[in-house]
């Protein structure tokens, strides 16, 4: 009997009456129903709010009101209730030590619903809707990203906790940092891939559905995940790549291409007249600004070949699309031969010019030169 009053006196239940307990209890009951109800009438007016709205500050705050938990607000307000009443100093320590270990817990719980939504958030803008990360594009790459930060959150409260509770994590952190080192060295490759992939992610050089060229090989993207990217070749295979081989070693994005420069060029032949060679670059131009989505740039007569009249001409295609090109380049190609045809340019071909030597007891003739054309196979 004198233990269990001596405790009692111990940890501060002494120091109340009867009437002063029952109040104690009867307020710690009533501000936790009023958090309780508080916290259900908040979920209630900013659902509706939210929904009439097109901001997404609103969404979050409806997320941390739904994962706060009502434990936590019991225990809230009995540390509130056992300061106002000021019971014994020994009693507050052990009730403020209880409310840290509930706070880590709603803390470590409102991070991950943070970290979610700003996830989801970005890849929402980024992507332009959810769905294209839902699809399994960027679910794994996501999902590494959103374990990653919640592991941090979690490691990073806690090791404060355990700091307020008077716990020593100097040599914690120390052990934790020599055998992050350790693992970080064992398996480097996987994690230069796994960086490489939120490279990929977050810096966008490339996405599912856009057709790159990387090295000798050209295809279309079908996913990027966490190790590896696959692309589908243009013969029809699947090349898998590693993340960080594609960031190392460059990639063209045809996907990104806003319009296509074009360059050509032709040949004319030599006995071509100077009022015709002139008027060629006019005729190229009014060829090529008939055609739909282009842009001319240049043609000039670029210099002397070893068998031709050499222009080089430049203009744009107002379009990505490959075949829209093609499209037109026949169209400039067939309307150039047609009027090279109508005003009888010859188009030139590889000729080569062979010189006769007279010998043998007749007359040397310099002048003697029979020129031969040879066809040669096109480059």
């Amino acid at each position: 009997m004198e233990w269990a009053t001596s405790k009692w006196s111990e940890w501060g239940l002494s120091n109340l009456s009867l009437k002063e307990w029952i109040f104690f209890v009867f307020t710690t009951l009533v501000l936790t129903l009023a958090l309780n109800f508080m916290r259900k009438f908040l979920i209630k007016k900013i659902d509706r709010f939210a929904a009439s709205t097109d901001t997404r500050i609103d969404d979050m705050v409806l997320r941390c009101l739904h994962k706060t938990s009502p434990i936590f607000l019991a225990i809230l307000s009995l540390v509130l209730m056992a300061h106002t009443f000021k019971l014994h100093a020994a009693t507050l320590v052990i009730l403020d030590k209880i409310g840290l270990v509930a706070l880590f817990f709603q803390l470590s719980g409102w991070g991950k619903v943070l970290i979610t939504f700003g996830l989801e958030d970005y890849f929402a803008r980024r992507q332009g809707h959810l769905a294209v990360m839902n699809g399994g594009t960027y679910l794994s790459t996501y999902g590494a990203i959103n374990v990653t930060a919640q592991f941090l959150l979690f490691s990073f409260l806690l090791l404060l906790l355990l700091d307020n509770l008077g716990v020593n994590i100097t040599a914690l952190v120390t052990g934790l940092g020599i055998g992050g080192i350790a693992i970080a060295l064992a398996v480097q490759n996987i994690l230069g891939d796994i960086f490489a992939s939120l490279t990929i992610i977050l810096d966008k050089p490339f996405e599912a559905g856009d057709f790159i060229i990387v090295g000798s090989m050209q295809g279309t993207v079908e996913s990027v995940g966490l190790k590896t990217t696959r692309i589908r070749s243009l013969s029809g295979e699947q090349w898998v790549y590693p993340n960080k081989q594609l960031i190392e070693s460059g990639v063209q994005n045809y996907k990104r291409m806003s319009e296509r420069r074009i360059q050509f060029g032709f040949g004319l032949a030599y006995d071509t007249s100077i009022e015709l060679l002139g008027e060629v670059p006019r005729m190229v131009q009014r060829i090529i600004e008939k055609q739909p989505k282009t842009r001319f740039e240049r043609a000039h007569l670029k210099g002397y070949g070893e068998s031709a009249l050499d222009y080089e001409v430049v203009y744009h295609v107002l379009s990505s699309d490959y075949g829209i090109y093609m499209d037109t380049q026949q169209a400039i190609n067939i309307e150039l031969l047609k009027e090279f045809l109508e005003k009888e340019i010859d188009i030139a071909f590889p000729t080569r010019q062979i010189i006769v030597h007279q010998t043998g007891g007749a007359l040397k003739d310099e002048n003697a030169r029979l020129p031969v054309r040879t066809p040669q196979p096109a480059h």
